[in-house]
């Protein structure tokens, strides 16, 4: 992957913010007063996140060299929430948030490294005893975890608002998404690219709950962050627009709760089907969060229902719209190690859920716990 030509050029690569009409929204909010957690590789501080960063609100069992990324991941992320854009970096979506950095045990940290730094679920559980109300788990693994999953649901107890990428397994086919974003009450986020299409190596199935952009958006090259690389792609930047989304929405929102967030986030996510018959390829529709903004009068409805608790408490989504499949595939890695190549992206009709038109996007969930399979051991990649 070739670096960008100049650092100046990466916020005009940032299609998706000219789609989703971000100086408008901004208008309204940029996510001031909204914590939101990164649990991945940490998070170093660059130009576009100066004063940005809150790594003294990591608590210090889990605070293992929080602030010092070891892939270059979890920096791009948190700039895609929240970066300023100065100095020519990203530009976050919600430039007004804060950003409580988590370094967490994935499959590229190595030797004495991995054994010092936490497990997600001992980041999870750390995380929601603190006053950041979003939590973005841009990682995701193959099997279900006991531990991890006891932590997600202490988190949804203490009114944490979920967030994780599908995974990047596309080419494996349906029911290819992983955890955490297949756990109940976290939100899988799928990928489109800037015409409202899922990527071939987005992960779909019925654990795939909302969609946001997450082909050809610039990210730094390795861990050095000496550079930008062009067309990065992968759940991961989706997740991470998703939970900017949200920032935005609860930020000018101050006293809604969770569900309320999550609620306005399906009811105004973009989508061309029936409002409760979720896709498998983009969920309830993708990113939409000027909707909300632009909306005084929204009724987010009650504070304490779970706007998907049917989902939940069935453990599924409902069967997606009938249509044919497009051939999914999955670009291979670049020797960055992670990001993939960028890959064109094709589909059918948009009668099946894979198409629409970005145009803005919205934030929803349902969520199932697949598998009955434990593991105690298995391979986490950046989803």
């Amino acid at each position: 992957m070739a670096p960008s030509a100049a650092a100046e050029d990466v916020q005009a690569k940032q299609w998706y913010l000219a789609s989703m009409q971000a100086d408008q929204m901004w208008k309204v909010s940029t996510g001031e007063g909204v914590k939101v957690a990164v649990l991945d590789t940490g998070v170093t501080e660059t130009p576009s996140l100066k004063g940005q960063i809150l790594g003294n609100d990591v608590p210090k069992p889990v605070s293992y060299r929080a602030t010092e990324d070891y892939d270059g991941h979890g920096t791009t992320l948190a700039e895609l929430i929240a970066g300023t854009g100065s100095g020519g970096g990203l530009k976050g979506l919600a430039p007004g948030a804060k950003i409580v950095p988590y370094r967490v045990r994935l499959n590229s940290l190595k030797g004495s490294e991995r054994q010092k730094t936490p497990e997600p679920y001992q980041a999870i559980r750390a995380a929601a005893d603190t006053d950041a109300k979003i939590i973005n788990m841009s990682f995701s693994g193959a099997y279900v975890s006991a531990r991890e999953e006891a932590a997600i649901n202490y988190a949804m107890s203490k009114g944490k608002l979920l967030i994780a990428g599908a995974g990047n397994e596309g080419e494996q086919g349906e029911g290819s998404v992983g955890y955490p974003a297949g756990y109940p009450y976290v939100v899988g986020v799928s990928a489109v690219d800037a015409s409202g299409t899922v990527t071939k190596f987005s992960s779909y199935g019925n654990n795939v709950d909302l969609a946001a952009p997450g082909l050809d958006i610039p990210y730094w090259c390795d861990k050095t962050l000496r550079s930008y690389c062009d067309a990065g792609q992968g759940t991961s930047q989706a997740s991470a627009i998703a939970s900017a989304s949200a920032a935005l929405i609860w930020s000018a929102h101050p006293d809604w709760t969770a569900n309320q967030v999550l609620r306005s986030l399906i009811d105004t996510a973009g989508r061309t089907w029936k409002k409760d018959i979720p896709s498998k390829y983009l969920g309830y529709g993708i990113v939409r969060p000027r909707k909300v903004l632009e909306d005084s009068g929204y009724n987010p409805g009650p504070a304490d229902s779970d706007p998907l608790g049917k989902a939940n408490e069935a453990g599924g989504a409902t069967p997606s719209p009938s249509g044919s499949v497009p051939a999914p595939s999955q670009a291979p890695e670049s020797p960055s190690g992670g990001e993939t190549v960028a890959a064109e992206s094709t589909s059918k009709s948009s009668d099946d859920g894979s198409t629409l038109w970005i145009g803005l996007g919205a934030v929803a969930a349902v969520v199932v716990i697949g598998g009955g399979a434990f593991a105690v051991k298995r391979a986490r990649r950046r989803a």
